[in-house]
């Protein structure tokens, strides 16, 4: 593994951008992994940037946030891109000449997917009329071998599509705890639909590592996203509910969240099944090591969000209408780092997301094994020690202007406080900056700070407001769906990263001058020592 990862030695001072596939610009309604996707490779890469940070990829339920997704494991079908499907013949140019008018400025999920099914099927029936001799047909069947959760997920969601998407606790006792032999039944029921489902995931993973390819070999890292809890209306609880604290049907007994916090005095019920790591550990976290496995094979570095969660956790009774009755549980701990480590080698490519309610148990195992944490600007002005300021960072952490989860900073900097305000002026030397360029004296002094990964969000490059933020924590409805307009890889744009990246020395050093320096300085050390 440290063999593929060969980059990541050399990381040092790298950027990147933040940005969801969903939001790049596209005629699809959505961003996905066509064309766009690989100009926004092009446009990282001649801005200097080696780092493309993505939300989670999986597929996402009623309220699209890909924190909930219907698999641990599946990829997002609605990032299929029509016009590499195309390409290879399985949709053409009619197909693809009756696009609906959707919005440029954000993503509207329903539609979105009800078109994208339609072209997805005509693919699909042309896929299913080639020769069986075609090297898709042999591709389509090596990766339904290979990948060990594609029956569990295919199944899960062939049923729930017939279902009208209804929660899987809600479908009849065959559907909802099938034996092996009712399986067998279900099985050649939903025969097409499963043989559908598989066609999607498979053709999710090919588009997603041919984009990926590409960005590797322009010396580009992408960092993936492993939501620590899983959605309880996901094929994960539904195939394999003894991972799971629920009860003898399937529903949660207890349920994860947070106490109160900076996003919510109440603390957010999140409402996902906790884990059993007791069975866990008894099968010494196979069922982890396998979602870190098949997260490696679609990123280069990946982030655990809500990673004190593995030290321990807030466990809310599930008939709880608020967060607050929680009460904190011990995790894993350094058992499940030790068998990560064992399972991936001595130094795994993972981002521990450490914000929130942070202990010094949670700091010591983050650094116990190395692990980056995360740093925000927008938390940096709440006072004059703050450890989130540039120079207060540690050299192992990512520095961020924001998350998804924050507003813009254009927007948060409207609404500070004006102690805040003023602290941030004097220390960012800002004072006739004009409002609307505010965010890129963060980018600034995100890219300027010791940190050794700088990552800035996409709308924060754009300088957008509050129509620009993907997620409100708490609240659902109008969370994920913001978009890049069209025309936004802009040329100011990337002379200006790129300047920023090349003057804090964020641009990667070839390995050649690389070399070169480091026979200089040992030629220097060297003199120095006769010298003394």
């Amino acid at each position: 593994m440290n063999d593929k990862f060969s980059l990541l030695k050399r990381m040092r001072r790298l950027s990147g951008i933040l940005v969801h596939p969903t939001s790049l610009p596209g005629k699809f309604g959505i961003g996905d992994l066509g064309p766009e996707a690989y100009r926004f490779v092009d446009f990282l890469q001649e801005s200097g940037q080696h780092l493309w940070q993505t939300l989670p990829l999986g597929p996402t339920g009623g309220h699209n946030s890909p924190y909930q997704c219907f698999s641990s494991f599946a990829g997002q079908p609605l990032l299929i891109s029509p016009e590499l499907l195309k390409d290879e013949g399985l949709l053409t140019d009619a197909d693809l000449s009756n696009v609906p008018h959707f919005s440029d400025e954000e993503v509207d999920f329903a539609a979105v997917g009800e078109y994208k099914e339609e072209l997805f099927k005509k693919a699909f029936a042309r896929f299913k009329e080639l020769p069986e001799d075609n090297p898709l047909k042999s591709e389509l069947a090596l990766f339904c071998k290979s990948a060990h959760w594609l029956d569990d997920y295919a199944m899960f969601m062939a049923i729930k599509k017939s279902k009208g998407g209804a929660h899987w606790l809600e479908w009849e006792k065959k559907y909802r705890k099938p034996t092996k032999s009712q399986k067998a039944v279900i099985e050649r029921e939903f025969e097409d639909e499963i043989l559908y489902e598989k066609f999607l995931q498979w053709t999710f993973c090919r588009q997603w590592s041919q984009l990926k390819a590409y960005a590797n070999e322009r010396d580009i890292l992408l960092i993936g996203d492993i939501p620590i809890f899983v959605s309880g209306d996901s094929a994960d609880v539904w195939a394999e509910p003894r991972l799971f604290q629920v009860d003898s049907d399937g529903f949660p007994t207890v349920v994860a969240g947070v106490p109160p916090d900076y996003f919510s005095a109440t603390g957010q019920l999140w409402g996902n099944p906790l884990y059993d790591w007791k069975y866990h550990k008894k099968t010494n976290y196979e069922w982890w090591m396998e979602r870190f496995k098949t997260q490696f094979l679609l990123s280069d570095i990946v982030r655990i969000d809500h990673f004190r969660g593995l030290e321990s956790y807030w466990e809310i009774p599930a008939d709880s209408e608020t967060a607050l009755n929680g009460k904190w549980v011990d995790g894993p701990k350094d058992e499940f780092f030790e068998v990560l480590i064992k399972t991936f080698g001595e130094e795994p490519p993972i981002i521990a997301e450490d914000l929130g309610i942070i202990t010094d148990d949670v700091r010591a195992l983050r650094d116990k094994f190395g692990l980056p944490g995360m740093k925000i600007l927008q938390f940096a002005f709440e006072d004059e020690d703050s450890n989130y300021l540039p120079y207060n960072q540690p050299y192992n952490c990512v520095c961020y202007t924001g998350t998804h989860d924050n507003d813009t900073t254009k927007a948060w900097y409207y609404g500070m406080n004006d102690w805040a305000r003023e602290y941030s002026k004097a220390y960012l030397n800002n004072y006739d900056r004009p409002w609307e360029d505010i965010p890129w004296d963060f980018i600034r002094a995100a890219e300027a700070s010791v940190a050794d990964l700088a990552v800035i969000p996409m709308w924060d490059l754009l300088c957008c407001g509050s129509e620009g933020r993907m997620n409100h924590p708490s609240t659902l409805g109008e969370n994920w769906k913001w978009r890049m307009l069209p025309g936004e890889f802009r040329e100011d744009i990337i002379g200006r990263l790129r300047w920023l990246t090349d003057t804090f020395q964020r641009m990667l050093v070839p390995p050649k001058i690389e070399e070169e320096q480091e026979e200089n300085e040992d030629e220097t050390d060297a003199s120095v020592s006769e010298s003394v």
